[in-house]
Parts: C-alpha cells; structure tokens; sequence
C-alpha cells in the first residue's frame, strides 16, 4: 500500500508519524526493548503526547534477528499465527557503547543509535547490510481511518529482490507492487494462489514478515531504494535472516517456518489425470492406461479429476454410481497395473452434497457473525467451507478421507483454498482478514496429517494449489490454472522459480496448459520441461491429455523425456533429500546456484534442476532457444557435447531434445532402471564423471550407498562403502563396470578434459 504522494508528500487524508529518536532502551534477557518517540523531546512538555513506538529485538536462532514494533499494546491478540520455531537454547548478546545499543545472534547484528536521529541498522562484521533509518518505520493512517504499521528496509545499489510466494512476472521482484492475498486468478496476472511474506535477496539477507494475513510489499516501488511493507494492525513482526548466501537463507527460513517433508519415491513418476470436464468412466481410464503400456510409456499416478464425484455434489466424497459403479473394484484393477490413485478434493461443501445437511447439523461448517452458514453460488451452488479452526470439523472431514484411503486411494490433489471470505466468524474466533491465507494451511495440513497416519510417514503427498509461509511442509504444490500457450509455459516457470526461492522444495504444473488445447509443437516443447520438473503431470480442462491425440511424435517425446527422468531418480532423490533437510528446492532459480554472476539474476527462462543440471526449456516450435551457461567447461548431458562459459547461447532443438547441461566437475548418479520412479538405486548405478580437475574429489550419495570418485592426473578413481550391488564408473564415453562385491574401480583418462 502506498502512503505518499512523492517524496516529500503523504497522499490526501493520510497521517504518518515517524520514530525521530530513542527515549530509553531496556534490556532483557537476550533482548532489547526500544522506546521510540515521533517527536523530538526537546523539554518535559514534549512527554506529554505521543504516538511512540515500542520497538522490540530479541533472536530465535542464530543468524536471525526479529523486530516487533507495537503502537497500542492493547489490541487484543488475534489468531492465527504463524509457528516460528525458536531454538530455546540460543542466547543472543547484548552489549552498549556511548552512542549505541547492540544486539547479536550468531554473525547478524542489530545496532540502534542510542541518540541522535533515529536509526537501526543490521550489521555483519561491522558491515551494514539494511537498516531502517528517517521516515522508515511508521505509523500511518489512511482517509478512511485505517491504522497501518509501515517499516521500511534499505535497498543497496544492484540488490536484486526475490521470493513473495508464487508470482507469475519478473523473477526480480524490485519495482513491483505484491499483496500478499490468495486469489483463484489465473497464472496471468499480479495474483498469486500462494502468497508467501517472505523476501530473500543476493545481498546476504532475507526478511520474513510474520503475518498470516494482508501484508502489502512496495519493493522499491513508492521509495525506490527501500521495501516497503505494510499491515493493517497496531503490532507488526518482521525477522531478518543473514545468509550469506541464497541456498544458506533458505535454510535458516525454513528452519524458522519449517521444511518440506520428502515426498515417495512414486510420486516422481509420471502423473496421467482424466482431465476436468471430459466425459470419463472406467473404460475410458482404462484405455489411457493401457494405451501407455502398449506405447512403453512408464506411468506411475493415475488422477481422477472433479466428475468423480457426482454434479452439484462437490464434495460429498462419493464416486458417481452412474459412471462408477464398481469403485472398490475399478481401483483394485487400477493397482493391479501398478498404479497409484489421486482423486480431486476441495475444502467446499455444496448446498446439494449429503454433506452440507451433516455438516450444518454439527457446526462444522463456517459461518457468519449472525449464527447462519456463510454460502455463495460460485463455483458450486450453496457452497459452504469446512471450518478448519474446529477440531471437531477437521476430524469429521478427515473421516471422509479415510473411507477413500481404506477403499485404495494413496493421495488428494488438494484444489482450491483460496476464496475464503472475511465477513465470517471462526470456532475458534480466529481473525477472518487473518484467516484468508492462512486457510489452506489448515486445510491441507489436515489432509496431509491423513496421509501421514493411514499410509505411513514418507507415503504422504497432496497435489495443492494454494499455500501460505509454511505449507511448504506438505509437497507437493503445481502451478494452478495456465494456458495453452508458450507465454503461458514461460509464466509458470518464473511462478515456480518464484515460490522456490520462498521455502517450497517442490513443485509441477499442467504440462501443455489448462485452459484450452495446445497444438501439437507446444504439447511437445511442455513435456520436455515438464518432465524435468520436480513433479509431471499431464493435465487439462476440456480436453485429453493423452499424447497420441496430439501426433505419433509426441508419443515419442513423452517415451523419452518420462524415461530420461526415471534413469535420473538417484541424482534426482538425493536433490529431493536436500529439499527435505535443507530447504533449498529441487528446481532452482540460477541465482541460487550463482549468487556472484550478475548475469544469473534476471534468469528466469532457465533453472537448476538440483545442483549439477541446467535445463533450458524451448519456448517456440521452431527450436530456437537462447541460453546463458555459467563459468566453466559444461558437458550436453545426453549428447556429450562441450560448452565453455561464461556466455550466452543460441542452439535450435528437435522435439526430442533440449538443452540439459552438466556443471563442470559433477558426479551424476543414473540408474539401472527407466520404467518406475521406485527402485533400488544403488543396485546398476552408473557414475558419470564431467570434467573433474586433478585433485578433484567427489561424494555421491545414492540411496543409502556412498560413493567417492576422485581424479589423480589422468586416471579416475572410484570407490563405494556397500559393494553389494554392480555399479559402473563413466567418462567420456568410457565405461568401466563392477560386478557385485567389487568397492573399487578406476579409468584412464584418454584426454585432460
């Protein structure tokens, strides 16, 4: 939100007081409290009126520091928050000198100036990396009399901003307007579905602002070289988080919201769903199944989407008996093929739905202020929600999933969350402005809770659309409804580039768009990218998905690019496991690998596929893709052809390929296996080596085997912790192979490189 008019002037009807100077400051136990008047005090008199903001510092970990400034201590404290998960036995340091107060944690400090004109600043080493200084932080009030807490935080020159959750423009985010408020818009505008206050930059620093609800960013848009943000309260919470790097912000954030949970291994395979308002019945699924068995197409999740269940009755949680009359059976033949099941849900209950009546019977339905159930007509006739806050709800909706599991379903695609009124009163009398975001935290936590106990811990995987801080705890998360189109394609990239660079460790999107049908050359071109995503999902709205529909060549793209991701599995889980334990996302924007390349900033038509993989999507049918390739000698992954960097590329692509380079120096994993995401990935493994300079060493976790390969002049070698299973040492296209029982393998280089 915006508050002034230029520089110099507030825009009609708004007042603004600003911290001019400290009062007193008074310590506690590894915190600091901060009396800050918006007037100088100049003699008594000027004690005598106020605002003045308290300003309170203190650390939950090391390396992170949080600001909470209250106006009105009064204001009663409304629910939700946010869990932040403090590390109880960190104790951060407070110190003073003449001229300034300092609080420590790890490397981050807060420095305040004790007098003089108002000043904070975050130091590392004596180094400033932002601060809030003149006429930063504030107490505004718009025409309409609404009371804002403002802080601004200072923007060094060439600081690049990234993250806010999922936004579909610029993967830099300075110069934009973001309110964080989840809406069902599209992936075309500046709505999001997962709204995430959490911003990380390539100048060593984060900022997570810990509100659930409305937070309005100006990210160097009303003062170009600050952020802004904004909340309508009278207390406001923010956490600075040093780095140093990208990867290393991630996960401390992620340490302080939470991390992903590592999905199954057969959730990495390819997905296949009915699509959404298709006609569809058992024979129709049946022969989508077997139509890819018969074309050597590997396929691991079937989905059932929306007509499930019967019109008018989303969700009622029950198949269709015109169309499905076996379901129990119909599913027990699906897993007979091996197959997983995903059916569609949402947390809306229409007025026609058994449901609606049970669920009005025992409260758990939302309501308005006056007693009555909250309904509209959009989307279902007479929809209402499921109240979330109430425990009672949250079992009684769990109960109906639980049926499903028990009859041979293994995952909910969790759709929708983000139409959640205000104008409503919770159970447990949440705040409803507080409550929009966070509504699908609950709601998909619940499903997820589901999962985790009748399936088993790390068999738990939702397919969700909506999301908040952290729901990044319950992968995996796609990209909502695109087009069929490359702008589109391109649009749902720097979307999940976006969220990734905000705590989300996975994420997929409808390969060849939702809305609409693609063309034979864009389905194509989707499903390259698509399947080197951390998920893959063939998904539509009024049409099939299915690649013979399209042409004979896209049966075969879809043959190669599914079993080159399958043969991938080893690199790919250990990337997985980073996700999980680490916070940083499989699929990574460039700057998180490259945070000192200037050029990577702006990247968002290319990504990181872990640590080792550049994958560059083609945007056009023609083939012509232009590509930037970091510092050093990198390898085509499939061709073996050499790119020296730093430079930019332009390569024109068949329908079978894309660019997909290896960094010099890698070690990648890949398996015995091409036809099911799950499998024992030591058992085959093959070592590709790229580029390792003499001296060189490299560990590579596969599974629960460890392997070393080091470079000694002209020779590889390579050794394993468990030589039970065969294994193979590659370089250049030689081969060198280990029967079972053999630890040790070596090869001779043919050339320096």
């Amino acid at each position: 939100m915006k508050f002034t008019d230029g520089y110099w002037m507030l825009r009609e009807g708004v007042t603004a007081a600003y911290p001019v100077e400290v009062l007193d400051i008074a310590p506690g136990p590894g915190s600091l409290e901060i009396h800050a008047p918006t007037q100088p005090i100049r003699h008594r008199g000027d004690l005598l009126k106020g605002p003045v903001m308290t300003v309170r510092a203190h650390a939950p970990m090391p390396d992170v520091i949080g600001v909470t400034l209250t106006h009105f201590a009064g204001e009663q404290d409304r629910e939700p928050h946010f869990t932040v998960h403090e590390q109880p036995e960190h104790t951060p340091q407070v110190s003073y000198d003449d001229d300034h107060a300092l609080l420590t944690s790890g490397a981050l400090s807060l420095r305040v100036a004790k007098s003089g004109p108002w000043n904070l600043d975050f130091l590392v080493g004596g180094r400033a990396l932002t601060g809030s200084g003149s006429k930063a932080m504030g107490i505004m009030q718009d025409a309409q009399g609404g009371h804002f807490l403002r802080e601004q935080l200072n923007l060094k020159v060439g600081t690049s901003v990234f993250g806010l959750g999922e936004r579909f423009g610029p993967l830099v985010k300075n110069g934009q307007v973001v309110d964080m408020w989840n809406a069902d818009g599209g992936t075309a505008t500046e709505q999001a579905y997962k709204n995430v206050p959490f911003y990380l930059t390539d100048a060593g620093y984060g900022v997570f602002v810990d509100h659930p609800g409305h937070v309005s960013f100006e990210v160097g848009s009303e003062q170009v070289s600050r952020v802004q943000f904004s909340v309508e309260s009278q207390r406001l919470t923010y956490y600075v988080i040093y780095g140093p790097t990208p990867k290393e912000i991630l996960r401390k954030y992620t340490a302080l919201t939470g991390r992903p949970a590592l999905p199954p291994a057969w959730s990495f395979g390819l997905w296949l769903s009915t699509s959404f308002t298709t006609s569809y019945d058992e024979q129709t699924v049946t022969s989508f199944i077997d139509g890819m068995r018969e074309r050597d197409l590997p396929l691991s999740v079937f989905h059932f989407d929306c007509f499930w269940m019967r019109e008018f009755n989303w969700c009622d949680f029950e198949w269709d008996p015109r169309v499905f009359p076996d379901p129990a059976g119909m599913l027990a033949r699906l897993k007979e093929k091996g197959l997983r099941i995903c059916v569609w849900i949402n947390p809306y209950i229409a007025q026609r739905s058994p449901l609606f009546a049970e669920g009005r019977a025992l409260g758990h339905l939302l309501k308005k202020p006056d007693g009555s159930v909250w309904q509209w007509d959009l989307w279902q006739p007479g929809m209402a929600l499921v109240d979330f806050t109430s425990p009672a709800a949250c079992a009684w909706y769990a109960a109906k999933l639980e049926a499903l599991l028990a009859m041979g379903v293994d995952c909910f695609k969790t759709d929708f969350g983000e139409r959640v009124p205000v104008d409503v009163a919770y159970a447990d009398g949440s705040d409803p402005e507080r409550m929009h975001n966070y509504y699908t935290y609950l709601y998909n936590r619940t499903v997820f809770d589901v999962l985790n106990k009748h399936r088993g811990e790390g068999e738990a995987v939702v397919f969700a659309r909506s999301a908040t801080a952290g729901c990044q705890q319950f992968p995996v998360h796609w990209g909502g409804d695109n087009e069929s189109t490359y702008e589109s394609m391109a649009e749902s990239l720097r979307g999940g580039l976006s969220l990734g660079m905000s705590g989300f460790g996975f994420w997929s999107h409808d390969i060849g768009g939702f809305e609409g049908t693609p063309d034979p050359g864009l389905f194509k071109r989707w499903i390259a990218f698509g399947l080197l995503s951390s998920h893959s999902r063939l998904h539509g709205s009024s049409s099939y998905r299915v690649p013979w529909l399209f042409d004979d060549e896209a049966v075969d793209v879809l043959r190669v690019f599914t079993k080159l991701k399958l043969s991938l599995m080893p690199y790919l889980h250990r990337a997985a496991c980073t996700a999980h334990t680490d916070g940083v996302p499989m699929m990574r924007a460039m700057v998180l690998e490259f945070p000192d390349d200037p050029t990577c900033a702006h990247l968002d038509r290319q990504y990181m596929l872990g640590s080792d993989l550049l994958v560059a999507p083609v945007f056009s049918d023609d083939g012509e893709v232009t590509y930037y390739v970091p510092e050093g000698v990198w390898t085509q992954f499939v061709t073996g052809e050499q790119v020296t960097g730093p430079r930019w590329v332009r390569e024109r692509h068949d329908f079978l390929s894309v660019p997909l380079l290896v960094r010099p120096g890698a070690v990648i994993p890949v398996g015995a296996i091409d036809d099911r995401p799950d499998y024992a990935y030591p058992d085959g493994v093959t070592l590709r080596a790229f580029g390792l300079a003499p001296g060189a060493q490299v560990t590579v976790p596969v599974g629960d085997v460890t392997f070393t390969v080091a470079r000694e002049g002209h020779t590889l070698r390579a050794s394993v912790n468990d030589p039970s299973a065969p294994w193979a040492l590659q370089c250049a296209g030689q081969t060198v192979r280990a029967e079972a029982g053999a630890g040790f393998l070596s090869l001779e280089l043919e050339t320096d490189a």
